[in-house]
């Protein structure tokens, strides 16, 4: 849950192909190195599998697959953002991390309504330095069964 009183929103970014993501920082557990993920039988597409996290199972998305970008073909330039989602952790395979930054709420705009099921994982959109940034509503791109593998 957000806090909408709060002046100022951190955030981290994170690079799929061309595009840039972010997401609240307070929701990241680590950054770590792709490690290849064990299959789930009959598992979504984009869910890459699972890995062991210092003992923990933990789900791992694809998530330029979720958001509908293609498949990743991991190399170990990718990384894995360990984030939590609703009391549990689960990773994003992402190309690369960013930066970390600042932003004030009222500069988060809309996402523009094209009537596109997938843009329920857009929470806004930043205008920052000539570049447009897209942030993610985590708890949506997490569907519930990655929630209940995690």
């Amino acid at each position: 849950m957000t806090d909408n009183t709060a002046p100022a929103l951190e955030l981290i970014s994170f690079c799929i192909g061309e595009q840039e993501f972010c997401i609240d920082v307070k929701t990241v557990r680590e950054i770590r190195g792709w490690t290849p993920a064990t299959p789930i039988p009959h598992a979504p597409a984009y869910m890459r599998g699972v890995i062991n996290l210092r003992g923990a199972i933990m789900p791992v998305i694809d998530l330029r697959n979720r958001l509908g970008l293609g498949v990743t073909i991991p190399e170990t330039r990718h990384v894995i953002v360990v984030v939590e989602c609703q009391d549990r952790l689960a990773g994003i395979l992402v190309d690369a991390v960013s930066e970390t930054f600042t932003v004030p709420r009222d500069s988060l705009q809309p996402a523009p309504d094209v009537g596109v099921e997938e843009l329920r994982y857009i929470q806004a959109i930043i205008s920052m330095e000539n570049r447009l940034i897209t942030y993610l509503r985590m708890d949506d791109v997490f569907p519930t069964v990655i929630r209940e593998a995690a």
